[in-house]
C-alpha cells in the first residue's frame, strides 16, 4: 500500500510541475502545458480529464480540479482527484519544479487485479498533504511495452526523480474482493506518514493503525475474518534496490543492496473465524537486502499464471524454479516475531519468539522458544525448538520433483533432502507420557550431519539427555519399577564419521547412561570402506559393502545399580535370598562357559571378567575385540546370526575389570 501510494503521489506532484513550463506564471501557458501533459497521458493510450484551472501569480498557487486518468496497461489504474492545490511554486531551473505545500483533496484509485469482473482493490483518500516538494517539470514518457515489469520500472525511475520533507496522509478507506476466496473486504489506514524522500530513498515511514474485514467461502460455510496492525515502522527505504532488480544490465550483478534498514510492526491481530484469533505483540525485519542476480523479477512475473488459469506441470516447475531463485536473492539479516498468542476451541497456544535470518535461500536458523500450549493428556512446553541451516530454496526445488504424477523423482534425488537440512535442536521439553501421570522432560536433544558424499551424509551427531517415566504396561520394566524405580534419566552420545584418506568408519562416540542403572559406551571400527558404499543406488551400495572390513570393537559397561535390579528380580521368581541368587547368576555364567572354552581359548578371561561384575557392585566392565585377520563385515553379520562362537572365534579378545 505505501509503495503504490507513493507512486501516486509521485503521479500526482509531477503533473503539477508539467503545469509550468518556463514561464509558469502566465496563465495561459500553465493551462496549456496541463492540456499538454493530458494529452501525452491520452497518446499512450491512457484516459485523461481534468476541470478547471486556476492561478494566483501572487501567492505563486495553482489549483486544478476534477482530474480523472486510467491507464492503458491491463489490467487497469483508475485515478480520481477532487483537487490539487500547490503553493508557494517555483521553478529553480528549466528542469525542475518546487513547491512549498501541495494539498490533494478527496482521492479514489482503483487497481484491477486481472480481467473484470475479477478481483480488485480500492483506496479513498480525504487528504493528501506534501511539504517542501521538488520534482521534473514535465511528465516523462511511458515506456512503448506495457508490460508489468517495465511499468513497474518506470513508475521506480519517476519517484527517483521527486523529493519532499515529508508527505502525510491522515486516513485511507479502501475495499477489496478477491472473489470466493475474500468477498466484502474493507480496510482503513490511519496515521500515514512518510519523511526524507530523496534520489529514490524514504528515511522514515510510519502507520499508526491499519484494520480489516473480510467475508471467506470455506467448506460452504460463510467466515468471516478481521485484522488489526498497529505501529508500522520503515527505515531507510531504497527503491534503487528494487529497480535493480527490473534492469537487465544488472542481471549478472551479484551483490546484496539494502532494501531496508528495519521494518517493524507493534501489535497484530488476526481473527480468521472458526473460534480462532491469533495475536503478535511485535514484528522486526532487520537489514533486508536484494542480489538482481537472482530476483530477475521480469523473468518471474513473466511466467506467473494468469488469474483463473491452471499452469501445466512443466509450467509449475518453471514457476516453482523461478521462485526458488528469488529467495535465494533475498537476504535478512534478521527476523523476529514477540508474544505470538493463538486462540483455538481447542486450547490456547503461546509462543514468545520466533527467529531467523535468511541468505543465499538458506535461513541459518529457525528458532522457536517459549511455546506452551495443552493436550487432552495434559501441558507441554518448549523451552526451544530450532532447524539449522534449512536450505528453503532447494526445499522449493525438491518440491518441484513431486509436482508431476507422471514423473517422479529417483531414488537419489529424494535423498537430496538432507542436503537441506544440517540439524536440529531442542531444549527444555515437557510431555505428557502415554497414559501416566508423569511427563517425560527433555533437557536437550541435538542432532546434526554433514561431510555429504553425493546426497547422503557420512558425518552425524547425535546427543540426548532427558528423563522419562517407565512404562508399567511394558514387561521388560517391572524388575525396574519393582526396584521403587519408576523414572529414568538417559544420557546418550552417538556419532559416527567416516574419512575417506583411511577408508575408515567408526561409530565414535557411543555412550549411554540410565541414570541410577548403568552407563555403556562403545567404539565400532569398520575398515575398507569405499565412497561407493554411499551410493543411493542400492544395488551399487550392496555390492561395494562386501570390501568392508570389521575393525577393533570396545566395549564398556559401568555398573551404577542395575546389576542390584537383575539379582533382586532373579531372587524373585527363584525364591531365593540375594547372596544366593547373586552366586547362582555366577555359577550359571561359569557353567555356560564351559561349552565355549573349547572354541575359543580367550573365553576364560572374559568369564573371570563377568563374575567380578557380577560379584561385586558398582564394577566397571571392559571387552576389546581385535580381528586376527580380515574379516569381512557382512560375513561377519551373518556368523553371529548363525554361529555365534564361529564368528567370535576370528577376534583376540581381551577382558578386565575395575571400580
Amino acid at each position: 500500500m505505501v509503495k503504490i501510494l507513493g507512486g501516486l503521489v509521485a503521479a500526482i506532484v509531477i503533473a503539477v510541475g508539467g503545469f509550468f513550463g518556463f514561464e509558469f506564471y502566465v496563465q495561459h501557458r500553465v493551462v496549456n502545458e496541463i492540456d499538454g501533459v493530458f494529452e501525452q497521458i491520452r497518446t499512450s493510450g491512457g484516459k485523461a480529464s481534468h476541470g478547471k484551472v486556476s492561478f494566483d501569480l501572487l501567492n505563486r498557487t495553482v489549483t486544478i480540479a476534477d482530474i480523472a486518468t486510467q491507464t492503458a496497461a491491463q489490467p487497469s489504474v483508475s485515478v480520481k482527484i477532487a483537487s490539487i492545490n500547490a503553493s508557494g511554486v517555483s521553478q529553480p531551473d528549466t528542469a525542475r519544479f518546487s513547491a512549498d505545500n501541495i494539498e490533494v483533496r478527496d482521492v479514489e484509485v482503483g487497481a484491477a487485479m486481472g480481467p473484470q469482473p475479477g478481483p480488485s482493490v480500492t483506496y479513498k483518500a480525504p487528504r493528501i498533504t506534501v511539504k517542501e516538494f521538488s520534482g521534473p517539470a514535465s511528465l516523462q514518457q511511458q515506456p512503448p511495452s506495457s508490460s508489468a515489469a517495465e511499468l513497474y520500472r518506470f513508475a521506480i525511475e519517476q519517484f527517483a526523480g521527486i523529493g519532499a520533507a515529508s508527505i502525510s496522509v491522515p486516513s485511507i478507506a479502501g475495499t477489496m474482493n478477491f472473489g470466493a476466496a475474500l468477498q466484502d473486504g474493507k480496510f482503513t489506514y490511519s496515521g500515514l506518514e512518510v519523511r526524507g524522500i530523496k534520489d529514490g530513498k524514504i528515511a522514515t515511514t510510519k502507520v499508526d493503525g491499519f484494520t480489516f474485514t473480510a467475508m471467506t467461502l470455506e467448506k460452504g460455510k460463510t467466515q468471516k475474518i478481521a485484522g488489526d496492525l498497529t505501529n508500522l515502522t520503515m527505515l531507510d527505504f531504497d527503491a534503487m534496490t528494487i529497480a535493480a532488480t527490473f534492469d537487465p544490465q544488472r542481471a549478472n550483478d551479484d551483490r546484496y543492496y539494502r532494501a531496508y534498514r528495519q521494518f517493524s510492526v507493534g501489535s497484530y491481530v488476526l481473527t480468521p473465524g472458526q473460534g480462532m484469533r491469533m495475536r503478535i505483540e511485535g514484528l522486526t525485519f532487520d537489514d533486508v537486502g536484494l542480489r538482481p542476480s537472482r530476483i530477475k523479477l521480469p523473468a518471474l512475473l513473466a511466467v506467473m499464471p494468469p488469474a483463473g488459469a491452471t499452469p501445466t506441470p512443466a509450467q509449475m516447475q518453471d514457476l516453482i524454479e523461478k521462485v526458488a531463485d528469488f529467495y535465494e536473492g533475498i537476504r535478512i539479516g534478521n527476523a523476529e516475531a514477540r508474544g505470538i498468542s493463538v486462540e483455538t476451541p481447542d486450547s490456547p497456544i503461546k509462543l514468545a519468539a520466533m527467529r531467523f535470518n535468511l541468505e543465499n535461500g538458506k535461513i541459518r536458523e529457525l528458532a522457536f522458544e517459549g511455546l506452551d500450549t495443552s493436550t487432552p493428556k495434559g501441558p507441554v512446553k518448549v523451552g526451544r525448538f530450532a532447524l539449522k541451516s534449512l536450505d528453503i530454496a532447494g526445499l522449493m526445488r525438491m518440491g518441484a520433483l513431486y509436482s508431476n504424477p507422471a514423473q517422479r523423482p529417483s531414488p537419489d534425488q529424494a535423498l537430496g533432502f538432507f542436503l537441506l537440512l544440517e540439524g536440529a535442536e531442542v531444549k527444555g521439553l515437557i510431555a505428557p507420557y502415554r497414559n501416566s501421570n508423569k511427563p517425560i522432560t527433555i533437557d536437550a536433544i541435538n542432532l546434526g550431519w554433514g561431510q555429504f558424499v553425493g546426497p547422503i551424509p557420512s558425518k552425524a551427531r547425535l546427543t540426548a539427555k532427558l528423563t522419562t517415566p517407565i512404562d508399567p504396561t511394558n514387561p521388560a520394566a517391572k524388575p525396574i519399577l519393582a526396584a521403587g524405580i519408576d523414572t529414568v534419566a538417559i544420557d546418550l552420545d552417538l556419532g559416527a564419521a567416516w574419512t575417506e584418506a583411511s577408508r575408515a568408519f567408526a561409530l565414535e562416540p557411543v555412550s549411554l547412561e540410565l541414570g541410577g542403572l548403568l552407563k555403556a559406551s562403545a567404539r565400532v571400527s569398520l575398515a575398507n570402506v569405499p565412497r561407493e558404499a554411499f551410493s543411493p543406488n542400492l544395488a551399487q551400495a550392496t555390492a561395494m559393502a562386501a570390501q568392508i572390513d570389521a575393525g577393533t570393537l570396545e566395549f564398556v559397561l559401568r555398573d551404577m545399580g542395575a546389576i542390584d535390579v537383575a539379582v533382586a528380580q532373579y531372587a524373585g521368581t527363584q525364591n531365593l535370598s540375594r547372596e544366593a541368587a547373586r552366586q547362582a547368576i555366577v555359577d550359571n555364567i561359569k557353567a555356560s562357559s564351559e561349552q565355549t572354552g573349547a572354541a575359543n581359548p580367550d573365553t576364560a578371561a572374559v568369564v573371570a571378567a563377568l563374575t567380578r561384575f557380577v560379584e561385586t557392585p558398582g564394577q566397571t566392565l571392559i571387552i576389546k575385540l581385535t580381528p586376527l585377520g580380515k574379516v569381512p563385515a557382512l560375513q561377519l553379520m551373518q556368523l553371529l546370526k548363525t554361529d555365534p562362537l564361529v564368528a567370535l572365534a576370528q577376534f583376540r579378545i581381551e577382558a578386565s575389570t575395575g571400580l
